[in-house]
C-alpha cells in the first residue's frame, strides 16, 4: 500500500516528480520514427487499446501521457491490494466502510479534478477518469466515486461560497465527509421539473419538506445536495428550483432503510425524507431559483463519467471472457476454437473499440471545456447500451457458470442494467440528441 499522500503528491506543481517521471521508461511504449512535433522532435506513438494484447493494458490511448500511465499503475496496484479484497464483505453489508473511503482519500483518489487551492487534489478531468476506469477494470462497484467526487464536489466547487468550500471540500477530499445528490423523487426521475420537494422562507432560514428516492450513497452521506422547489408560482417549474446543502444530522432529515436492488448490492442506496428541515440561508448553493440551470450545466460531466465507466466495464468483462473461453473445454477442444465463439468475440471487440474512440474524443473535448450536452448524451446512451449488450453476450459465452452470482460476469450483467436508467434514461438521451437534429 502506498503510504501517506503518495498519490496526492503526484499532482504537486502540475505533474509528477522527476524521480517518478524517470520510472515511466519501464512502461509499454511505442515510437513512430517519422512522427515529429512542431519542434522537429520525435513524439511517442501511443497505440489504441484494441491494438494491444489486452484492451486494459497500460501505455495505450493518445489522450494519456507517460506520467498518467505511472499514475494509473499506482492506482491499479492500490485497488488490487487494498480494495478488491473487501468486495464480498461490503456486498454482504450492503455498503462500503468509512475506512475504505478514508483510505481512498489518503491516497489522493478523491476530488482529483478539484482545485488544490480550495482543498482538492488539483489534477485534471482526464486524471480523474483514470481513477474511474480503474474502479471498472477491477470490478469495484461498492464505492460510487462518480457521485461523490465527479458530481457532488464539482457543484460545491463551481457554485459554493468560500465558506461552503472551506467547510466541505477538504473533508470530502479526505473521504471523511461523504456527499450525495438528492434529485430523484417517486414522481420525478429524468423529468426534474416534476420535483415536489419544496423549501419555504422563514425569516433568514429555509424550511424543507419532501422526499427523495434511489439516492446513491444516501445511507452513508454526511451532506446531501437537495433539489427543492422555491418558487411555486414560477411560469415554468424549471425557473423555480434551488439547491441546498443539507447536513445529515439536521433535525428532520431522516434516512429510510437501504434499498434492495437487482445489482450494485454493495453500494448503499436509500430513500431520504425531509420533515420541516430548517437550514440557514447560508445553506443555499448558488443563486436562488437557478438550480435547474446549474443541474443542466453539470449533467454533461455526469453523463460522460457514466460513459467512461461503462466503456471500461465493457473492456474489462470482454478480457475476462476471452480468458474464460481460452481455458474452457467443450467437445474435446477449447471453447475459443469454435468459430461461432470467435466471430462473437470479433463482433464484441469491434463494437468496444469503436465506442472507445468516441468516448475518448468526448473526454478530450471535455478536458478543454468543449463537450456539448448533445455529445455527452450520445456517449451516455451508446456506452451504457453497449455495456448491457457486452455483459449479456459475455454471460452467454460463460454458459451455465455465468449464471452463478459469484462470477464477475453475473455481477456485471446485473450491475449494468441500471446504467441505462440513471443519469437520465436512454430514452431521454435520444430526445435530447434529437432536439438539435430536428430544430428549425
Amino acid at each position: 500500500m502506498l503510504k501517506g499522500n503518495a498519490l496526492k503528491s503526484w499532482f504537486g506543481g502540475g505533474g509528477l516528480s522527476r524521480r517518478t517521471r524517470s520510472l515511466s521508461s519501464s512502461l509499454p511504449r511505442r515510437q513512430r520514427p517519422d512522427e515529429k512535433d512542431e519542434t522537429g522532435s520525435s513524439q511517442e506513438f501511443r497505440a489504441a487499446g484494441a491494438q494491444l494484447s489486452r484492451m486494459t493494458e497500460l501505455g495505450s490511448r493518445r489522450i494519456f501521457n507517460s506520467d498518467q500511465d505511472m499514475f494509473r499503475q499506482a492506482v491499479r496496484k492500490f485497488m488490487i491490494d487494498e480494495m478488491v479484497p473487501h468486495m464480498d464483505e461490503f456486498e454482504e453489508a450492503g455498503q462500503p466502510s468509512r475506512e475504505i473511503w478514508e483510505a481512498m482519500g489518503t491516497q489522493g483518489l478523491i476530488g482529483v479534478n478539484i482545485p488544490e487551492e480550495i482543498g482538492g487534489i488539483g489534477g485534471s478531468f482526464i486524471d480523474e477518469m483514470i481513477v474511474n476506469e480503474e474502479l471498472a477494470y477491477n470490478f469495484i462497484t461498492y464505492l460510487d466515486l462518480g457521485i461523490h467526487s465527479t458530481i457532488v464536489m464539482p457543484y460545491i466547487h463551481h457554485y459554493g461560497t468560500k465558506q461552503q468550500q472551506d467547510r466541505y471540500i477538504p473533508e470530502m477530499t479526505a473521504g471523511r465527509l461523504l456527499g450525495s445528490l438528492g434529485m430523484t423523487e417517486p414522481d420525478a426521475g429524468s423529468d426534474l421539473q416534476g420535483i415536489r420537494t419544496h423549501a419555504k422562507r422563514d425569516g433568514s432560514d429555509w424550511i424543507i419538506n419532501g422526499s427523495k428516492i434511489y439516492i446513491t450513497g444516501g445511507w452513508l452521506c454526511d451532506v446531501c445536495i437537495v433539489v427543492a422547489k422555491t418558487n411555486p408560482d414560477a411560469k415554468k417549474a424549471a425557473h423555480g428550483l434551488s439547491l441546498f446543502l443539507v447536513d445529515a444530522d439536521t433535525p428532520g432529515f431522516h434516512k429510510g432503510s437501504k434499498l434492495k436492488k437487482l445489482g450494485l448490492k454493495s453500494q448503499d442506496t436509500a430513500e431520504l425524507f425531509f420533515e420541516d428541515v430548517r437550514v440557514p440561508g447560508s445553506a443555499l448553493l448558488g443563486n436562488l431559483n437557478e438550480g435547474f440551470y446549474m443541474l443542466m450545466d453539470q449533467l454533461p460531466q455526469e453523463r460522460l463519467s457514466l460513459a467512461v465507466h461503462s466503456s471500461a466495464i465493457a473492456e474489462a468483462i470482454f478480457e475476462e471472457t476471452r480468458d474464460w473461453v481460452k481455458e474452457r473445454k467443450a467437445f474435446g477442444r477449447r471453447v475459443a476454437d469454435l468459430q461461432t465463439v470467435q466471430h462473437k468475440l470479433a463482433e464484441l471487440k469491434t463494437s468496444i473499440a469503436v465506442n472507445r474512440a468516441f468516448t475518448d474524443e468526448c473526454i478530450e473535448l471535455h478536458s478543454h471545456l468543449n463537450l456539448s450536452g448533445e455529445m455527452a448524451s450520445m456517449a451516455k446512451y451508446w456506452a451504457t447500451d453497449l455495456e448491457n449488450k457486452v455483459a449479456g453476450e459475455c454471460l452467454q459465452l460463460h454458459g451455465g457458470w455465468g449464471f452463478m452470482w459469484e462470477t464477475k460476469v453475473a455481477k456485471t450483467y446485473a450491475n449494468a442494467r441500471v446504467k441505462t436508467i440513471y443519469g437520465g434514461t436512454n430514452e431521454i438521451m435520444k430526445e435530447l440528441i434529437a432536439r438539435n437534429i430536428t430544430k428549425q
